[in-house]
This record gives C-alpha cells, sequence and structure tokens, in this order.
C-alpha cells in the first residue's frame, strides 16, 4: 500500500517535530458526500476526476478527509477503512464504514487513541496502522508499522492485531520485535492463512518479507534487499503523467509493497511498487526456518512484467487483480500471463487497496491519490478529488 524510506511532507515533519503522535482526541473533518467543501486543491484551479458515463464503479464511501489506503470486507457486509497517520490526524485510524460516509473508530474509541496519555502503551492503541484485511475465517487483521509520519517506529509499537468482528474485540496481538521491524522498517500489507496458522507481510522501508507463525507469535525478516523485493529508479514510473519526485529532488523508490495469497494458500505473489516485475514463491517454503536464504532465493518465481501497481488480489480462478496508478486504472493478469485492462476511470487516483465480497463477485478498491499529496508535490498538498471506497461487480 506505500511508500519506500522518503523524506516525509513538511507539513508532517513540522508535526512530528513538535511532539506530534497523532492525538485521537484531535478534531477531524467529517467524511462529506459528493465533492464536499473547498479544499487547498480546489484553490489551485484543478477540478476533481468526473466518472466516464460507463464506469462499472459504484461509490460506496467518499471522504475529503482523511486519507484512507487500505479496505476489509467482512463475510456479513460490514466494510472497514485503513486511514493511516501519515500527513494528517485521524480521529479513528481504523474505522467501520457506516451509511453516509460515518466512520466509527474500531474496535473501539481507546484502541484508536495515540496522545502523550498513552505513550507508554504503544501495544494498545493504533500508532500508524496500515493495513486491515479480512481473512478467509472472516477475522480481521490491523497491520500497524507504528511509524507516524513515515518518520521512523515508536519502540515496542510495531504489531499485527488479530479482532473477531462477532464481538469487535482483540482476540490476539503479537509484538513484532525491532530485529524484524526495526527503527527504520515500514511494515506494508498482510495475508493470513488460518488453516497453516501464519502470516506474511511485505515491508517497504528496507525491501523484505515477513513471516509470523502466529501460534507461536514469533516472526522472522526474510529476503532483505533481495532484488525481489526492491523498486527501479531507473522505470520513470509516473502517475498523472509526471514522475514522483520528492522535497530533495530525489526520485521515489517504492519497494516491496502489493501482497496477495492464492486461495489454496499454496502461493504468495508479491511486487515492488515502483517495479515492472512481479514474483511468487510456494508458503511452505517461507514456513521453513530450515531453508538457508540461498536456497530460499532459488525458490522465487519470476512471473514476468506486470504493471506498476499497489494493491493486489486473486480471485478463486487465479486472475491476479493489479491496482495500476499510472493509468488510472485496475489491470488482471490471466493465469496464462495475459494482462488485461477490467476498468479505466480517472477517479482512480492512485488506486491502492483490494477487497473482495464473500461470494467473490464483488471487487472493492480504494484511491489513497498518494502521489497529489505534499511529500510528491513540493511540500504543497494537491488533492482535488474525493477519497473513496469502490466497488464493482466481477464475473464469475
Amino acid at each position: 500500500m506505500l511508500y519506500n524510506s522518503f523524506p516525509v511532507s513538511a507539513r508532517a515533519a513540522a508535526l512530528l517535530a513538535l511532539g506530534w503522535l497523532g492525538a485521537c482526541s484531535a478534531p477531524s473533518s467529517e467524511p462529506t458526500a459528493g465533492t464536499g467543501s473547498a479544499t487547498a486543491a480546489d484553490s489551485l484551479g484543478t477540478a476533481a476526476p468526473v466518472a466516464p458515463p460507463d464506469s462499472p464503479l459504484q461509490i460506496v464511501a467518499q471522504f475529503r478527509e482523511p486519507q484512507i489506503v487500505g479496505v476489509a470486507v467482512l463475510p456479513d457486509g460490514r466494510v472497514f477503512g485503513d486511514f493511516p497517520r501519515w500527513d494528517n490526524n485521524p480521529v479513528a485510524p481504523i474505522a467501520e464504514i457506516g451509511p453516509g460516509n460515518k466512520l466509527t473508530p474500531y474496535p473501539d474509541a481507546e484502541w484508536c487513541k495515540w496522545d502523550e496519555t498513552v505513550r507508554n502503551e504503544p501495544q494498545k492503541h493504533w500508532i500508524c496502522p496500515q493495513s486491515v484485511y479480512a481473512d478467509p475465517s472472516g477475522m480481521l487483521w490491523v497491520l500497524d508499522p507504528a511509524s507516524p509520519g513515515i518518520k521512523g517506529t515508536v519502540a515496542g509499537g510495531p504489531k499485527l492485531v488479530k479482532i473477531d468482528p462477532a464481538t469487535d474485540k482483540v482476540v490476539q496481538n503479537i509484538a513484532i520485535p525491532a530485529n524484524v521491524a526495526p527503527g527504520n522498517s515500514y511494515l506494508n500489507d498482510v495475508r493470513v492463512d488460518p488453516e497453516a496458522q501464519y502470516a506474511y507481510i511485505t515491508e517497504s522501508a528496507i525491501g523484505s518479507l515477513v513471516v509470523i507463525d502466529l501460534k507461536t507469535g514469533k516472526s522472522r525478516q526474510l529476503l532483505a534487499r533481495h532484488k525481489s523485493m526492491l523498486g527501479d529508479t531507473t522505470l520513470n514510473i509516473k502517475a498523472d503523467g509526471k514522475l514522483l519526485v520528492d522535497p530533495s529532488g530525489k526520485q521515489g523508490q517504492f519497494n516491496a509493497d502489493g501482497i496477495a495469497l492464492s486461495h489454496n494458500r499454496q502461493y504468495l505473489y508479491w511486487k515492488p511498487l515502483t517495479s515492472y516485475a512481479l514474483y511468487r514463491i510456494k508458503t511452505e517454503a517461507l514456513r521453513n526456518p530450515a531453508l538457508t536464504e540461498t536456497q530460499l532465493i532459488a525458490q522465487i518465481e519470476d512471473l514476468g512484467k506486470a504493471p506498476a501497481s499497489d494493491g493486489m488480489i486473486l480471485d478463486a480462478q487465479n486472475n491476479l487483480y493489479l491496482s495500476a496508478f499510472e493509468d488510472h486504472s485496475i489491470k488482471r493478469r490471466t493465469p496464462d500471463g495475459k494482462i488485461e485492462t477490467v476498468v479505466q476511470d480517472p477517479r482512480l487516483e492512485w488506486p491502492d487497496t483490494f477487497a473482495f465480497s464473500a461470494d467473490g463477485r464483488t471487487l472493492y478498491v480504494t484511491n489513497s491519490a498518494i502521489h497529489k499529496t505534499a511529500t510528491w508535490n513540493q511540500g504543497i498538498g494537491r488533492q482535488d478529488q474525493p477519497y473513496h471506497v469502490f466497488k464493482m461487480p466481477i464475473g464469475k
């Protein structure tokens, strides 16, 4: 869903310099329907993108702020969003999304609280959650890299948390130690196999995979800095026709990001974001601590060229959906390697994360407009669009 270790925006840096930790008690703008109130970007004379008349995308929810990246959908249809503490300070960094764009802090307001009064309890609060995911058994998982503003992890904060939606209570909380998620790390996206009891995570700052044995809570960092984990700055990958260049003039490098687990859970797919390469590996290899690094590398399969993308998800027929931010589209890679466009819509301003409905017939996706944030626009946020959760029917 995001980022390598790049400079944070001037606004975020300033807030962090003042000791800001993302106080959940601070006010945040209410989500708004339609185009909402005017923003700084509106004053620049830009216009929010308009839906093509034939677009299959339907709006589930939309917000002027906060910025959404992740989405999860439970078997009963409940929808959850992830709003990380990057450049703003959401009241509900993990939220259940209700009618009228209502955001309810999840699992409760106390978990969403992060300020000076609770900084000695980093395992009991969302610090900067990056991913929300519903596993095949219907459990909800939240991955928190604990790096507000992407400026370094809060000591003792990185964690993977399991919530039972039947009770809306945390039932498992796995701390990820500093030797796996060091201070310069950024845990990004997660997939969970409830049968094998393992979780697989992309880590985007160093560029690695993290594997967690859910039975023991033990985690391992694998393939750190391997070429399959690293973005490529020689490709001149763009968004809205513009190179991603940070305030120092450096082209953005986004490492291991998108991740997908096959329905039989035998294969894990991933790709660096600023890359046209796609990889997979057998999950049994990732679960085998006896394999050396060399033996593990030998099992990586290079699947050839795929679009630069953020989120990924596999359907039951092993079609791989990719959120292709370069041309505002969702692509699909068929099992024989053919790449086809599923939908192209200018509202897909940096399409980000996917989720399926329980029957696999409806695909959900967010747009996070990462390329319009201040970090990639000389310190000036140019978000002229609402953030969305979209859905669309997928043929079976």
